[in-house]
């Protein structure tokens, strides 16, 4: 029975530093003890052994003076290990930069994770006016022509389980009636793109095109992100184009074939 119980804490233990690490953001990136404890629901004390073990491994960095945490560069490090051997990362980034050079809009490769679109991949624009969008970044997917890209080719399922999450109106633009976005996704999948028109922001338009394995499945998504003054109704139709060969070719080097 100790045993199980050791066990037991053990797990405990690890799921908690799991869900510290997962807690800070981009918008977040430092925090102090209580305020961890407070999001997390654990208790202080709890929170402050789980830190002082990921800070001797560097996963976390104490400011001495503020008395607040970030991550540390062991976080990094796993990072460039991931994306050293994630094949998306190394195939699309040539076919993004010569994108972004041709039409002049940042780009991202976007992937689906638990009913959510994370960015992966990042190229930017040299316009001034940018978009607070970063590697890592999580955006819901009905609303954002990357996750309209992945619904659009995804199961009944999956798409049952989205809408059944709430469809929250972020703008006036937003579809939030879940027969009108069925329709909308059996349109992007025969015309082979997604468009997105200030329906999470406003003012910013995105363009999308999913990417494929070589078994045919959409493993990611490529979308170009910037203001609805450059890229207006006239653009759309070339862009799409656009997205869409660029699509292809990482497609065709991760080994699609159709």
């Amino acid at each position: 029975m100790p045993q199980t119980n050791e066990g037991e804490n053990y797990l405990s233990s690890v799921k908690n530093a799991l869900r510290i690490l997962n807690s800070f953001t981009m918008d977040e990136p430092e925090k102090k003890i209580g305020e961890i404890s407070a999001s997390l629901g654990l208790n202080k004390s709890t929170v402050s052994r789980t830190m002082a073990t990921l800070a001797s491994e560097g996963f976390v960095f104490k400011d001495p003076k503020t008395k607040t945490y970030r991550l540390g560069f062991s976080i990094l490090t796993l990072s460039g290990v991931i994306n050293s051997n994630m094949d998306i990362y190394r195939e699309s980034q040539p076919v993004l930069n010569k994108l972004v050079e041709t039409i002049g809009e940042t780009a991202h490769i976007s992937v689906f994770d638990n009913l959510e679109v994370i960015y992966i991949q990042k190229v930017e624009c040299n316009h001034p006016v940018r978009y607070l969008t970063h590697v890592g970044k999580r955006n819901p997917p009905y609303c954002t022509s990357s996750g309209k890209v992945f619904m659009a080719f995804s199961s009944d399922a999956v798409v049952d389980a989205i809408i059944g999450n709430g469809l929250t109106k972020y703008t006036k633009y937003t579809i939030t009636n879940p027969d009108e976005l069925r329709a909308h996704l059996k349109e992007i999948r025969e015309q082979g793109f997604a468009y997105s028109y200030e329906e999470f922001s406003e003012g910013v338009v995105t363009i999308a095109a999913p990417i494929f394995d070589y078994t045919g499945k959409v493993i990611a998504s490529l979308s170009i992100v910037g203001p609805k003054q450059r890229i207006n109704q006239q653009k759309v139709p070339s862009f799409s184009k656009k997205i869409i060969s660029a699509s292809l070719e990482i497609s065709r080097n991760m080994g699609y074939s159709k």
